[in-house]
């Protein structure tokens, strides 16, 4: 029993400095901010909180810019799934060959992961600036001129931007997750699948993508997940505008928050993208598994 009872006690020692910053950063954080979102407050210290009900969370399902930036965030993910998804797909299958210089593309691919947020943002400005970017210097440069526009301030085409930026800056991210699956899968597999005759786009058909089922699991929960809490590109790039038109939820929250003062109401933005990614989450994880019982 005593033996018991000082392995418990050695197992609660070792758990509780993770669990004191569990509950300091992130349990009390997300308690105080559901209660907050019933209150009024303009977040100055010592001012009173008065209860408002559901008043803030009605506010928020009025506001049209609100199902803007959840829109704009349908747009992150569906760039994800379907643009960022197989780029990081195909530069794992090349990382993971035999060609000469993989360890130079590995590097290449990495750099923009390892480059600071604000770094790529203010980068990516200056390229599509409409005036002297490089952008608009090559398409008039090769006779494209009516091709040219202002990228970051036209609605509709910087929110897509924004969105092709951020599949750059990830996609080296992402490749390691997919180049982790690929090397796990026996060199054997592969052996005896040429003696079958399966090469080419039968293996990545047959057996690479199949036996990646993992990784691609991975890879939904993050974009999905990275995709509702984005926030420092579109800050740094457009801060949301014009207009609203590259808001996302995030953005909206920050504005609401630390623009307007109105805290109460930013933080019923944050309860709901909350309950929604939690939902997303469960939803994806129950629809891969069913895929995998039905498989």
């Amino acid at each position: 029993m005593k033996k018991k009872t000082s392995s418990k006690i050695t197992c609660i020692l070792f758990l509780a400095p993770a669990l004191i910053l569990f509950f300091v950063f992130i349990l009390y954080p997300v308690c105080n901010t559901i209660v907050l979102s019933f209150q009024s407050w303009k977040g100055i210290y010592g001012a009173p909180k008065t209860f408002v009900g559901l008043k803030n969370y009605k506010q928020v399902l009025q506001n049209e810019a609100f199902y803007r930036s959840l829109l704009n965030s349908l747009f992150f993910i569906i760039g994800g799934f379907f643009i960022l998804m197989p780029l990081s797909f195909g530069l794992a299958l090349i990382i993971t060959s035999k060609l000469r210089g993989t360890k130079l593309m590995k590097t290449a691919y990495f750099m923009p992961v390892m480059l600071s947020t604000t770094a790529v943002a203010l980068m990516w400005v200056y390229i599509l600036n409409p005036s002297f970017g490089a952008v608009n210097e090559f398409l008039r440069w090769v006779g494209l001129e009516k091709w040219c526009r202002e990228w970051l301030s036209t609605p509709g085409l910087n929110i897509w931007c924004i969105i092709l930026v951020n599949e750059w800056m990830y996609a080296g991210y992402n490749m390691l997750i997919f180049a982790a699956g690929l090397v796990s899968i026996p060199s054997d597999i592969y052996e005896a699948a040429e003696l079958d005759g399966c090469t080419g786009i039968q293996r990545l058909r047959y057996i690479s993508i199949p036996l990646s089922k993992e990784s691609f699991k991975i890879f939904s929960i993050l974009c999905i997940t990275g995709c509702l809490k984005a926030f420092d590109l579109v800050w740094a790039m457009t801060k949301g505008g014009p207009n609203h038109s590259s808001e996302v939820p995030a953005s909206l929250l920050y504005n609401e928050a630390f623009t307007f003062k109105f805290f109460g109401k930013s933080s019923a933005i944050g309860v709901l993208l909350l309950i929604l990614g939690v939902f997303l989450s469960i939803s994806v994880n129950k629809l891969l598994k069913r895929g995998e019982n039905e498989g």
